[in-house]
């Protein structure tokens, strides 16, 4: 294996995921927007499993401090094997009706254009390698969860653009596939839940509208990310997203 990217690796569900692939045997370099402190602890948990790491502040909205970052991710590890997607602003609970154009156009930029800022600077470096896209998308793209379009609307685009890149780069070996974020008691959930845009009875409820009657953990998050980042076990899987939800679309 060679290095994973990880954006966001400094998030709950992120940081989850870059520790469970250094145990599958990545290096990991991973991004933060500004918490230096908690990327630099996660990197501390890699280099403890045996691995390499680096950390790399960006803003993905800034389309030249992207493409920067992927010139510094490549200096210091060589052109990465898999691209992992795992950020995202903080998504508070609005009913469309209550968002703003400004809220509507700062997630779309922050997510979506981010996104694509990502592929853009990163796809060289994925036709060298051969290598893979795992994208951290929203589980409610299957099933509708009301104020939640701050979230879905944006990754619609992300999933978009997952499926253009599984289409039109498999020809260079590049697979690209989705994980689908149930409710997950980590990152967004214990940012909303400190917020106050959420209670224990919404939880609760959460908890009893999905047929497992449990809320995931990151690790659940991470292991399917680490399932799809293999091409031992996924080598032949494109334009795929596993929806890790406890069975919420169903």
């Amino acid at each position: 294996m060679s290095t994973a990217f990880v954006v966001g690796g400094s998030g709950g569900i992120g940081a989850e995921i870059a520790r469970v692939l250094a145990r599958e045997g990545w290096d990991i370099a991973l991004t933060y927007h500004s918490r230096s402190d908690r990327a630099e602890a996660v990197a501390g948990d890699i280099r403890a499993l045996g691995r390499d790491a680096s950390i790399h502040q960006v803003d993905l909205a800034d389309t030249d401090a992207v493409l920067a970052t992927a010139e510094a991710v490549r200096s210091a590890h060589g052109a990465p094997g898999c691209l992992v997607y795992a950020a995202g602003p903080l998504v508070p609970l609005r009913h469309l009706s209550k968002v703003t154009p400004a809220q509507m156009k700062s997630h779309l930029l922050s997510d979506t254009f981010g996104f694509f800022n990502l592929l853009h600077a990163c796809l060289p470096d994925l036709r060298e390698t051969r290598g893979n896209v795992v994208a951290c998308q929203s589980a409610a793209q299957v099933r509708y969860a009301p104020a939640d379009g701050l979230s879905v609307v944006p990754k619609a685009g992300v999933g978009a653009l997952m499926s253009g890149i599984a289409k039109e780069e498999g020809r260079f070996g590049i697979r690209a596939n989705g994980v689908g974020i149930g409710l997950i008691e980590s990152g967004q959930m214990l940012a909303l839940s400190e917020n106050g845009d959420i209670d224990d009875a919404y939880l609760e409820a959460a908890a009893k509208a999905t047929p497992l009657r449990r809320l995931g953990a990151a690790r659940d998050i991470a292991e399917a990310v680490a399932f799809l980042a293999s091409d031992e076990r996924a080598g032949f899987v494109t334009g795929q997203v596993i929806n890790v939800d406890g069975g919420y679309g169903v």
